[in-house]
């Protein structure tokens, strides 16, 4: 045991009935047996049989509790994984004490990289250390006394769970996204449908073919080309993020802003290869739209939408040499201001607008662009750069002729891969127009307020502006023969204005656009989902029968991935399953006769079994469904007695703001699909989000900046050293990268699990960040002690509670404590509820003795966030029955109104004095006791008032 978390009470002499580590470590394994012996924290399915049917009416109202999906590490938990799990564990508790059917359980995400690259490391196959970090997990949180119903928890490696993953995956390759198809509920359009329709609207005419040639006439390899270029799932040569370092490819969102692997920080490029995607930008506006259905943080609501980035505006037609160059702008209104282009140096049409004087200069910096990452062209700090093609394009606004450029800052997988510049109004584009010596023309007047604060005189002669104008004026220079902008002061009018008229002109249409790309979906491992897949002799996918699901995952030695020089841009992938060829070519009969097939040699992402757990964990025994419609109504599906538009989905949903792009906004696409094909009655998978902070701990590094285990870090005189060598102290998220983790096992050793708990919900509200100092641990301990000795001989182990009325002090006391707890365990502000709890036992205490009156209000108050010394406790006053499932303590309203009140006094409207008066003092009641108040007295210093104002129940004020 270290020393900084050794039990305070080592003495020989302590009395052998006390609270100490020991007596709690005793009475909480105790009681975590006698749960899982009675079976205490099973939740029943009303769509079950009768008995549980009857069971959850009993304990009301269904509510379904979530934590985020753990990932079961080799390290084991330390002190800052369970801040959110205690939480919900301490919310899920009080709600079964106060009416309901609660489903709270655990399990974990145990596919993906990290367990393969341990094992790569070791030699160990991914499943055995997956299945010890699993055990490991569960020893850990069942110590944590969790009300877990065990039977319900998944791991998204077991072959029963990701059947349905596969199958899930098949339902997606299966269906198309129609644009036109109405929603069920009357409001908008836009859904997927299975893809037989598809297939039988091409074939009966209703939907034209491309080319508009009838459907037979097509052969089967058209046919087939047409339907799979509709699926929400399917195969495309596309650019993906390669990762050489790690031998597999990576999604977007896995790529750090310096362009490397948030899993080993290894360097990732852009190739094109053949990858299977998710058209998860089909739902781009519904995955927007339907966050207003949502109890979630308008942060996370906007990080959502940031991330998917719709943008309203136009594409707009630039004629050139070369063709039309199209351009999609949010600010057609300031067509008027673009005096040049600018292309990506990748873009197609560059070579043929590059003329002979310009060609050495364009390959020249097109080499140098082709050199640089993504992330280093965009950075909005380094100088601007860029080489004219030597070429012009039309502005279709003012027809002038404007030149084209390259410019490495203009990327060919953002937008069309060129933009009009309107140096005017844009930062970029005026510091590269005043660098080549390029028009600026103003197109918009800034206010005098702008000019006042860069001390210069009013002026539309941009040569004497310091930089570009990106706010909202008057337009000016903004007409044509058929379209005048100028005087118009709104920016929306302008720019109805100017996409009314390009439109009407040809010359550019209104439009939306989205930065969501769609989901890669395709990893070159091993240990992850196989894809329920295979292709035939032509090279096309096709789902296998359900019959044979799962795919299971073969077994292997050779399970590491082929890995290359981090820096290797052009080495290919190799997946582990390509090297299996008794696994990877079979023959198979799937209605065609029997043919040769080739398996799918890649694996799903981390990110498949984590997309649909939730509606796992409401039925997770099921063989014939991945969940029955009865137990997914129950359990996840619209509330319309909370709302009409109530979307369905979990009722709270715990885990970290790190997860509000990736894992949600995967989750919802696939809820919505299954939602759309008719297997989910609910819109979206979780109704409320809550984010818990996080724990974090003093950190040290050494004199090379490489962190040192926090734990053999001494203090002397002010300063921090590792032996004798002097470290530096810094602050940050507990976890193994800082070295400053906590092991819970060290607390359960120390004071028990149940001071943890407390420990860990009264250092602030849950959804903020913590400090986490070990010897502040013993608060909480010293605070169980008190409690137990109020009702526990320390000597005998009797219980000393006796049966007398309260006086009407504590009675008061005990209302408003009951009061205040119930109304913050509800808001999940526990450590004010833990506050109220200490306050009333230190009462208790002061009063030398504990009358049963408030003993067990204050156990069963206490038990949802110490539940093996309520438990306990609970038994030692003589009752038989588990607090689990007691009812919550209900507060009497006629203790909870005040028998006199203090009203502030004020003189010429400053506070002089406070007057404690009875609540309903009338006016004259109150004007008398300020007027004989002694402060008030002197204050007023035998002035005559000229006015006295009395608000009864809120103040007095005297005028003098």
């Amino acid at each position: 045991m270290s020393a900084h978390t050794e039990s305070p009470d080592t003495r020989d002499d302590t009395p052998p009935f006390r609270y100490t580590a020991a007596l709690a470590s005793d009475l909480e394994v105790r009681w975590q047996d006698w749960w899982d012996e009675q079976g205490t924290f099973e939740t029943p399915n009303p769509a079950g049989s009768l008995a549980d049917a009857a069971l959850a009416d009993e304990r009301g109202g269904k509510l379904f509790v979530l934590d985020m999906f753990p990932y079961p590490s080799g390290a084991g938990l330390h002190v800052g994984h369970p801040l959110g799990f205690i939480g919900t564990d301490v919310f899920a508790r009080f709600k079964r004490m106060t009416g309901h059917n609660v489903l709270h359980t655990m399990g974990f995400d145990a596919f993906g990289l990290p367990a393969e690259q341990y094992a790569v490391e070791t030699g160990q196959h991914p499943a055995v250390t997956t299945d010890q970090n699993i055990a490991t997990y569960r020893r850990q949180l069942r110590r944590l006394g969790l009300a877990h119903d065990p039977r319900r928890s998944i791991s998204t490696t077991d072959p029963d769970y990701y059947r349905w993953t596969q199958w899930i995956f098949g339902q997606i390759f299966n269906a198309w996204f129609d644009p036109d198809a109405p929603h069920d509920d009357g409001v908008g359009r836009g859904k997927a449908r299975p893809i037989a329709e598809l297939v039988a609207e091409f074939e009966i005419g209703s939907r034209p073919t491309p080319d508009g040639r009838p459907w037979h006439d097509l052969s089967a390899t058209e046919q087939r080309e047409i339907i799979d270029g509709h699926r929400l799932a399917y195969v495309s040569d596309a650019p993906v993020n390669w990762c050489p370092g790690l031998g597999t490819v990576v999604a977007n969102e896995e790529v750090t802003a310096d362009g490397r692997s948030d899993r080993g920080n290894f360097p990732v490029f852009k190739r094109n290869m053949r990858q299977w995607m998710m058209r998860i930008t089909a739902y781009a506006d519904r995955l927007i739209d339907d966050l207003e259905l949502l109890d979630w943080t308008d942060a996370i609501k906007a990080m959502q939408r940031n991330w998917i980035g719709r943008s309203h505006g136009a594409n707009v037609h630039f004629p050139s040499a070369a063709g039309d160059i199209t351009v999609f702008t949010t600010r057609p209104d300031t067509l008027f201001g673009a005096t040049f282009m600018v292309l990506a140096p990748e873009h197609p049409y560059v070579d043929e607008l590059t003329t002979s004087e310009q060609a050495d200069a364009v390959a020249d910096y097109r080499r140098q662009a082709a050199a640089k990452k993504d992330v280093d062209r965009q950075d909005e700090n380094r100088e601007k750069t860029g080489v004219w093609t030597g070429s012009y394009a039309t502005n279709p606004l003012s027809g002038e002729q404007i030149q084209v450029w390259i410019a490495d800052y203009v990327l060919m997988g953002y937008g069309t891969g060129a933009i009009m510049a309107v140096p005017s109004g844009d930062q970029r584009d005026f510091e590269f127009a005043r660098k080549f010596d390029l028009p600026i023309p103003a197109i918009q007047q800034p206010p005098a307020a702008w000019f006042e604060q860069r001390d210069i005189e009013p002026t539309i002669d941009t040569t004497l502006w310091p930089e570009a104008f990106v706010g909202d004026g008057v337009y000016v220079n903004s007409s044509n023969d058929t379209l005048d902008l100028n005087g118009i002061d709104n920016k929306a009018d302008g720019i109805a204005t100017v996409n009314a008229w390009l439109e009407e002109t040809g010359k550019g249409e209104a439009t939306i656009t989205y930065k969501l790309r769609d989901w890669l979906f395709s990893r070159q491992r091993y240990w992850g989902e196989p894809f329920p897949v295979v292709y035939d002799a032509d090279g096309f996918p096709h789902t296998l029968p359900d019959s044979m699901l799962p795919v299971e995952l073969p077994e292997t030695d050779s399970f590491s991935p082929r890995t290359f020089d981090p820096d290797d841009e052009f080495s290919n992938p190799e997946s582990p399953l390509d090297r299996l060829d008794d696994w990877v070519t079979l023959t198979l009969d799937l209605g065609d006769g029997p043919q040769e097939y080739r398996r799918d040699t890649n694996v799903m992402p981390q990110w498949a079994g984590s997309c649909w757990y939730q509606l796992r964990y409401c039925d997770p025994s099921n063989t014939e469904a991945f969940i029955d419609p009865a137990v997914e109504q129950y359990w996840v599906g619209p509330k319309p007695d909370a709302r009409p538009d109530h979307p369905g989905g979990v009722d709270l949903y715990v885990g970290g703001v790190e997860h509000a792009v990736l894992h949600l906004l995967y989750a919802r696409f696939w809820h919505k699909v299954l939602f759309d094909l008719g297997h989910l009655s609910s819109k979206e998978p979780y109704a409320r989000l809550f984010n818990q902070g996080y724990v974090q701990a003093y950190a040290y590094t050494d004199e090379r900046g490489i962190y040192v285990d926090a734990k053999e870090v001494v203090e002397r005189d002010g300063s921090y050293f590792l032996g004798d060598q002097p470290v530096n102290r810094e602050y940050g998220k507990m976890g193994k990268s800082l070295k400053n983790s906590v092991s819970p096992d060290e607390m359960y050793d120390a004071y028990g699990a149940d001071t943890l708990r407390l420990y860990e919900m009264a250092t602030g509200p849950l959804d903020a960040s913590r400090p986490w100092e070990t010897r502040d641990v013993i608060g909480m301990y010293r605070f169980l002690q008190r409690l137990w000795r109020n009702m526990i001989d320390e000597q005998t182990g009797a219980c000393t509670v006796v049966d007398e009325p309260l006086d009407d002090e504590l009675t008061k006391q005990l209302h408003r404590t009951i009061d205040v707890v119930r109304t913050e365990m509800d808001a999940l502000r526990f450590n004010t509820a833990i506050a109220k709890l200490i306050e009333l036992n230190n009462a208790v205490t002061k009063l030398g003795h504990t009358p049963r009156a408030v003993a067990e209000p204050m156990v069963l108050m206490a038990a949802p966030l110490v539940p093996h010394v309520a438990e306990e406790l609970w038994r030692k006053l003589g009752h038989d029955d588990t607090v689990t499932y007691l009812p919550f303590p209900e507060a009497d309203e006629q203790y909870l109104v005040d028998d006199t009140i203090e009203v502030p006094v004020q003189i010429n409207g400053k506070v002089r004095s406070r007057i404690v008066v009875a609540a309903d003092a009338d006016k004259a009641t109150l004007e008398a006791a300020a007027m004989a108040d002694d402060k008030v007295v002197a204050a007023v210093d035998g002035a005559t008032p000229k006015k006295i104002i009395v608000v009864p129940g809120r103040m007095v004020n005297i005028v003098v």
